[in-house]
């Protein structure tokens, strides 16, 4: 399977608490959560549900994944829409070494050899194994190297706070943009392929 991502990202590149901060990161000082709510156009969403829709499996943090759990896996007027449908009818794994016995349907915890467990499931069968949302776990599945494609909605907000995507001290890469649009509400769409690592003037 092909491992695609899709996040939602400040301009300064913040992910943390996009629809909502949880009393976790509260009691850790985050305090300006859901800022990607009602962001995007309905054209924006449609693209989203799409890329749902498509998947054959999907791949989660522990935070992410029980904040889905909530929602989607649990509320039935979540589970109605077709975002909760594709979600719910498909293979779940979620990367935890603190997670034992997960609630929502058709989920596998991934608590051993992470590397070895998500190379395994892109070797399986299947076109398309994303991840959504899930900051932490996408910072190391790209210095890992496991990332074949990455969906970026950039909001047109800057927060002052919260973990950012890419670190100050994080690992050189480069990306070929494959797909790029703006809708009309300034959320930008944009979809990149790695490509190995930048190019840099000679030192003398």
């Amino acid at each position: 399977m092909k491992l695609t991502t899709m996040t939602q990202i400040t301009l300064h590149g913040v992910t943390q608490g996009n629809g909502e901060a949880t009393d976790e990161e509260r009691r850790e000082g985050f305090v300006r959560g859901g800022w990607a709510r009602g962001a995007g156009d309905d054209e924006t969403r449609a693209f989203i549900t799409r890329t749902y829709q498509r998947a054959d499996a999907f791949l989660f943090g522990r935070r992410t994944y029980e904040l889905f759990a909530g929602s989607w896996g649990t509320a039935p007027e979540f589970g109605a829409h077709p975002i909760g449908a594709a979600l719910n009818s498909a293979p779940k794994y979620v990367a935890s070494t603190t997670l034992t016995e997960p609630e929502w349907k058709n989920t596998t915890v991934l608590s051993g050899d992470f590397v070895a467990a998500v190379q395994a499931l892109k070797a399986g069968p299947g076109g398309e194994l994303q991840v959504h949302g899930s900051g932490i776990l996408v910072r190391s599945l790209l210095e890992k190297g496991l990332v074949d494609e990455m969906t970026l909605l950039v909001i047109p907000v800057v927060l002052g706070q919260g973990r950012r995507l890419f670190p100050d001290a994080g690992p050189d890469l480069a990306f070929d943009l494959v797909d790029s649009r703006i809708d009309s509400k300034g959320v930008a769409i944009q979809v990149f392929r790695p490509n190995g690592r930048p190019r840099y003037q000679p030192t003398r």
